[in-house]
């Protein structure tokens, strides 16, 4: 029955299996026989058994209730290429202390929980788990193909606090991260960009980003024709006149509240957020507020209107949608507002490269709540490597799961 259930081939058989009630442990014993072709590790040539190495032992899946192990002494052949070599065990990775099927298994149960979580429930360390996590990103990120997607997003991810920032690249049609570079400047973008031939940077069709100077340099420095390739994205634009709204709100209601005037109390979330997304409950008090005199309503009445670019399908008419609402919110005497809306018009032309591209980074915010998700999870992240390592465990569209023929 182990011998199926290990998957043992010819040339192995389980001599010995011991079952212990009281440690609740399953111990099996394997060993090498006649019937089987022994291969170099190094050259896969065969060879003649020369001997047989020490015992080792992995920790297997476990049998019903019971902790099972594998023990075996593998055979070293003597190779013409490579002089004594050991075996592989086919049930088990190079060095590892768990067979292929227990690391599988821990790797399923690492999607689901953090480390420490993974710990509890499969019975292994901390260390053992992390180190699984390190070998499945390794291997996972050796088979991927490297290549550069015909359309990405590029946004940050913090770190920690104090400003600490790691750049992602994210493919906008797989909807994975194919790069974590620490901080969020231009060398950091730059970085992935040099891995690839100036034909490779070439077929790039689009880039979805918000205005971060860095990344905009970065871009047309080595993406060709990058001006008519890149996209700011439409959320990060909507958040610019939002935190304009934001900031006159915070002071219109610090000078009512000095007056002892308390209509802005409490209203915060209702002037960030889209109409149609304010909570039925708060409608009446939203439009009792909105139709009073308020500087907070007329900045929110244009922040509102910009929503309406987005519904264009030519470029022309969105321009012209835009020159309107920008005459508008630079004649509002809002300083916050006027300063948002010359902000935009700065960067204008490639705004309206998204009625040619029609991407967002929509793919990239998701796949940040997911990391966010992971960070909390795990209580957040002392060292750079472990959180990139968990970004693309999680995130990294990786093939993590050891093969049997790489035993």
């Amino acid at each position: 029955m182990y011998g199926m259930l290990l998957g043992l081939g010819p040339g192995w058989r389980v001599r010995e299996v011991r079952l212990d009630m009281k440690e609740k442990r399953v111990d099996v014993w394997v060993e090498s026989c006649e019937g089987g072709v022994w291969r170099c590790p190094e050259c896969k040539e065969a060879g003649a058994i020369y001997d047989h190495g020490d015992e080792q032992s992995w920790r297997h899946l476990d049998t019903c209730q019971c902790e099972t192990y594998v023990h075996a002494r593998l055979p070293r052949i003597s190779c013409k290429k490579d002089g004594i070599r050991q075996v592989a065990a086919p049930w088990a990775g190079a060095r590892s202390k768990f067979t292929l099927m227990m690391e599988c298994k821990v790797i399923d149960t690492l999607k689901e929980c953090d480390v420490t979580g993974c710990c509890r429930l499969t019975g292994v360390s901390w260390d053992q788990g992390w180190n699984i996590v390190e070998k499945a990103v390794k291997r996972g990120r050796e088979r991927k193909t490297l290549r550069l997607p015909e359309r990405m997003s590029i946004d940050e991810k913090s770190f920690a606090k104090r400003h600490n920032y790691e750049t992602l690249v994210c493919d906008l049609d797989a909807g994975t991260v194919e790069y974590v570079a620490d901080d969020r400047t231009q060398e950091s973008l730059e970085k992935y960009f040099t891995q690839f031939s100036e034909e490779e940077r070439k077929q790039v069709k689009a880039m979805a980003m918000d205005m971060w100077e860095p990344y905009i340099l970065a871009t047309k420095a080595w993406i060709p024709e990058a001006e008519k390739k890149i996209v700011f994205d439409r959320y990060h634009v909507i958040r610019l006149v939002s935190d304009a709204v934001d900031k006159i709100r915070r002071q219109e209601h610090k000078t009512l509240m000095a007056q002892g005037d308390e209509r802005l109390k409490g209203t915060k979330y209702l002037w960030l957020a889209n109409e149609e997304n304010i909570p039925e409950w708060r409608h009446e008090e939203f439009d009792s507020v909105r139709k009073l005199n308020l500087r907070t309503g007329k900045a929110w009445a244009i922040k509102e209107a910009l929503r309406n670019f987005w519904h264009y399908t030519y470029t022309k008419c969105a321009e012209k949608f835009f020159n309107r609402w920008y005459y508008w919110a630079t004649h509002s005497r809002l300083a916050p507002i006027i300063k948002a809306a010359k902000t935009l018009k700065d960067h204008l032309a490639n705004i309206l490269t998204y009625f040619k591209h029609r991407i967002t980074n929509a793919t990239a915010e998701g796949l940040n709540s997911k990391i966010q998700m992971v960070k909390e999870m795990a209580c957040g992240f002392r060292n750079r490597e472990h959180y990139k390592l968990a970004i693309y465990f999680h995130c990294g569209g990786l093939d993590l799961y050891p093969r049997f023929q790489e035993a």
